[in-house]
């Protein structure tokens, strides 16, 4: 109970200085939310970005290599999945780096703008390695940095163990550490489209009793056309991005000669020969490793167990994505990506 005047005074004192506070703190709060998006958003992909790139064919043991490359600063290679995929959909998500690093986007041998090899038979994990380090000399670049994604982290790999001196970075979003990684998770596919989708699974179970391979029509009709959308996205929603005038995005021959005539199923090629398992704990480069909780693809089984064979690379588990982190959690991917870069903005 208040007794005198001096005790009311005291109070109203108190409530106007806690207003103030409040206020202040307020407003405190506001401009740490706006600076936070700020930092947040101002390095996301650009829709128009392919309209800053001009593609220039070099000339890689005669054939014309389609090479698209912007800006200053660090060199950052970016390597495309598949092993069929064109450089378009790394560029859609990644191009606006050009802004603080040398951005290089190419296609393989094969894919996208690039010459077709003569033969088949020069597909492969080994030749897309050299093409990086042939890329390298005549960009004219000392050290450089490696973004893969999916397949693109096979090369990558292979690439860090080969060419030890000349990675500074390297960040493996959703992939594979072995022939053996990729076979099992074929595996891991197979049976989800065969559990989740009995009906569909007759038709491949019977085309396969009469002989034919995933490559084979008609079995490649019919195991093209499960509804797949769920082993790459946990939101099916999303779509990649990509350049919406028309390009040759993908390149069957590419993936049937690396990953086997029956590659869906039982993996041969040149990838089945792949395993870096051994090597990976002496790649020197600052390694980042991405997985993704829900990935169908590159599982999260088989994903964890780099840091068993790469305790010094970072390690992160996107838990509200699959194949895609940078599409389904953009501003931690964004964030965590620039970070590990050292980029400034």
């Amino acid at each position: 109970m208040l007794n005198t005047n001096t005790d009311v005074m005291i109070v109203k004192q108190n409530l106007i200085l806690n207003k103030v506070m409040i206020k202040k703190l307020i407003v405190l709060f506001f401009l740490l939310l706006i600076n936070t998006l700020s930092i947040y958003s101002q390095n996301l992909p650009e829709s128009d970005v392919y309209d800053l790139f001009e593609s220039k064919a070099y000339n890689i043991d005669g054939y014309n290599i389609n090479v698209e490359v912007l800006g200053e600063g660090d060199p950052v290679f970016f390597l495309p999945g598949g092993p069929g995929n064109s450089h378009d959909y790394m560029q859609g998500n990644f191009g606006q780096y050009y802004k603080t690093n040398t951005v290089v986007f190419f296609d393989w041998l094969g894919r996208g703008l690039s010459d077709n090899a003569k033969s088949a038979s020069e597909y492969s994990v080994e030749n897309d390695v050299e093409l990086i380090e042939k890329l390298r000399i005549k960009l004219g670049f000392n050290k450089i940095s490696l973004v893969g994604h999916s397949y693109g982290t096979v090369p990558a790999q292979a690439y860090a163990i080969k060419y030890i001196n000349n990675v500074d970075k390297m960040v493996l979003i959703n992939g594979f550490h072995s022939g053996a990684m990729w076979q099992a998770n074929c595996d891991s596919y197979n049976h989800y489209a065969k559990t989740h989708f009995p009906e569909k699974w007759k038709q491949v179970d019977s085309l396969r009793t009469l002989g034919y391979v995933s490559s084979e029509e008609p079995l490649k009709t019919v195991y093209g056309n499960f509804p797949t959308k769920y082993i790459y996205y946990h939101n099916t929603s999303l779509k990649q991005n990509s350049p919406t005038y028309n390009h040759k995005n993908w390149s069957t021959d590419v993936y049937v000669a690396i990953i086997g005539r029956d590659g869906d199923f039982d993996v041969s090629g040149s990838m089945i020969d792949q395993d870096y398992r051994k090597q990976l704990k002496d790649i020197t480069a600052k390694t980042l490793i991405v997985a993704g909780r829900y990935d169908g693809v590159s599982t999260p089984e088989f994903a964890v167990q780099y840091k068993h064979f790469m305790p010094q690379a970072q390690f992160e588990m996107f838990e509200q994505s699959g194949h895609n982190p940078y599409l389904e959690e953009p501003q931690k991917f964004y964030t965590l990506f620039e970070t590990f870069m050292e980029i400034n903005n």
